[in-house]
Order: structure tokens, then C-alpha cells, then sequence
């Protein structure tokens, strides 16, 4: 059922599925740039063993404000909310739904969205999935950047390469023609040129490793190898509880693992909600078949503590197990 509540930034829409479970959260999702919840997380919960985590969550997927399908373009001139704004329309879906607790997936602008509502309704969020998040303000070498592409490239060109790997738009394969189209013809393009100049206009997160300013709740940080924010998804796990976070690492996920590697975040996702406590019998179909794990230790950032678990796999055989606490699993997939 998809619904619309007011919040004191304007409209909001999110579509509901399935049904409240007792004494669980509700998984919420929010989608990046350029993008829909169906466009960005569609290949994700319709893919096959996603079905076992969907029948125990109810699920809400919230569209940015005119993101939705269908919706109007907005005027001349009105003022789209900025990321932290739409971070606090998520207390109103919550109270509107009579929500108390979730477990956010959010993607690149979506992801920044969950993280700054985790930061100030903490007591809300169970655990957040973010993916390709990238938690600092532009600097001035980004803006110049940014700038000079916008001299030459159309909008539709620069969220698309904010959205793929470099190697995976020259490829132009099936998919990134898919997405071409989808942004290029979309109705509502001025209305995707505002939450863009939102995104590029977030502050920065202001992160900590031990500080005030951190998530405090079990976090999975997901990015592909050469994709646009892995670096910036590197410095934020750097930036987290290492007791609390896991980092997954996709190779050939071309910039956006759940369109192409929905196979191997769902597994990593079922984990991530067994470190939680639940779906302890949870079956793992894919990777614990295909893959042996072997890992590896390396040290802190710091120096003075154990900080990261690599994970490595190969062979046809063997199990994918579970990080113990008090370190950061990274896993390259």
C-alpha cells in the first residue's frame, strides 16, 4: 500500500509491504539519485532467496519528495528540502505507521539520509545497510570539479557517474542503457535536478571513531571495487565502531551492488540480521556453498588494537562464517 504523510518539509511517499511482526523493526529503505525505490531496490527484494528476510520484515519504502512515480514537477522555485530535512520526515512515517523501530538500507544520497536520522533518533534504529555512503561535505576541489563537469556533461550524464563505475558506463551494457533512459526520459527531471543539488549540497557528517558523532548501532557498509565513493566508504569505516560495523567490498558490482550482485547482498544481509539476533536458522543457500573463507588480521588504523578481518574466497566448497565481536569484517566478494 503506498501512503503520503505531511511533515513540516512537505509530502512525503512510501509504500508498505507485508505485514508488522511482532517484537521486530520494520526494514526501511531509501533510494539514491536519479532513482525510485523501485528502480533502486526492485532487483534486490524481488531476487529469489530475498524472500526468506521479506516474509519476517514488514517493509517501507520511502521515495524522496518528488521521486515518486507519477509525481508532478515541481515549480519554479520552490525550495526542495535539504538532506537533514529529509532525515526528519522520517519520525513522521514512523508515528504515521505506529513504527517504533527500524533497520534502514539506504544507497549513496539515501544512505547519507538514514545515517543523519540514526544520528539523532538513535533509540529508533536497530541497524542500518549503507551502501556506496559517503559522509563529508564537498570541498573545494570537489566543487570545481563539479562544476567543470557541469560545463560539459548534462545533468543526466553526471548523476549517471554518480550512480556507475567509469569501467561499467564505457562498457555500456544492458543495464546502464536501462538506467540512461530511465533518468534521461524521466517526466520528472527537474524534480530529480533538485534532490541532486541537495545531495551535493549535504554537510558533512562530522563522524568519529570514539567520539559524540558516531553510529551506535550494528552497521554494514556495502561499495564495489572501483566504484565512484569507494574511498569515501573506506574513510568511513575508518570512522566507526569497529565492534559494530562489517564492510562488504563487491568486485564487479559496477557502482551499484543491489542491481548487480543481489545474490551476494542478500547473504551478506542475512548475516548482518543473524549478528543481530535474527533469523538465527536462517539457511545460507548462496555464498556458504560457493565459497571457502579464509581470514586474514590486520591491524588498527590506530595501531594499538585489532581492527579488520579480510575475507577472501575462492574454491567451490566450504562455509562463509560470522565475524566475532570486537572486530570489523571485510569482506571482498
Amino acid at each position: 500500500q503506498t501512503h503520503s504523510v505531511e511533515t513540516p518539509y512537505g509530502s512525503v511517499t512510501f509504500t508498505v509491504y507485508g505485514t508488522p511482526k511482532p517484537k521486530r523493526p520494520a526494514i526501511l529503505t531509501y533510494h539514491d539519485v536519479g532513482l525510485n525505490y523501485k528502480s533502486c531496490f526492485q532487483p534486490l527484494f524481488q531476487f529469489g532467496d530475498m524472500q526468506e528476510i521479506i516474509q519476517n520484515f514488514v517493509r517501507v519504502h520511502v521515495d524522496a519528495p518528488g521521486m515518486e512515480e507519477g509525481a508532478p514537477v515541481f515549480p519554479l522555485g520552490y525550495q526542495y528540502p535539504s538532506l537533514d530535512q529529509l532525515a526528519d520526515m522520517i519520525p513522521c512515517i514512523l508515528q504515521y505507521l505506529n513504527f517504533s523501530t527500524i533497520i534502514g538500507v539506504g544507497v549513496g544520497a539515501g544512505a547519507y539520509i538514514l545515517s543523519r536520522y540514526a544520528l539523532t533518533h538513535p533509540d529508533t534504529v536497530e541497524g542500518l545497510v549503507l551502501i556506496n555512503i559517503d559522509p563529508n561535505a564537498k570541498g573545494w576541489m570537489d566543487w570545481a570539479a563539479h562544476k567543470l563537469t557541469g560545463l560539459t556533461s548534462s545533468i543526466p550524464e553526471m548523476i549517471l557517474g554518480h550512480l556507475f563505475s567509469q569501467a561499467k558506463l564505457s562498457g555500456n551494457s544492458e543495464l546502464i542503457q536501462k538506467y540512461r533512459n530511465i533518468i534521461t526520459r524521466a517526466p520528472n527531471l527537474e524534480n530529480i535536478e533538485l534532490y541532486w543539488n541537495s545531495y551535493n549540497n549535504r554537510r558533512d557528517l562530522n563522524l568519529e571513531r570514539g567520539g559524540a558523532v558516531t553510529l551506535k548501532c550494528p552497521v554494514m557498509l556495502v561499495v564495489g571495487d572501483q566504484a565512484p565513493h569507494e574511498d569515501a566508504v573506506v574513510e568511513c569505516n575508518s570512522k566507526l565502531d569497529p565492534t559494530q560495523t562489517s564492510f562488504l567490498k563487491m568486485a564487479d558490482s559496477g557502482g551499484q551492488p543491489q542491481l548487480t550482485q543481489p545474490g551476494k547482498l542478500t547473504e551478506a544481509f542475512k548475516y548482518f540480521l543473524q549478528g543481530m539476533g535474527y533469523m538465527a536458522s536462517s539457511c545460507m543457500t548462496r555464498l556458504s556453498r560457493s565459497r571457502t573463507a579464509s581470514l586474514t588480521s590486520a591491524a588498527s588504523i590506530d595501531g594499538n588494537r585489532s581492527r579488520s578481518r579480510t575475507l577472501s574466497q575462492s574454491s567451490e566448497s566450504g562455509t562463509l562464517p560470522s565475524g566475532p565481536p570486537g572486530h570489523t569484517m571485510e569482506v571482498s566478494c
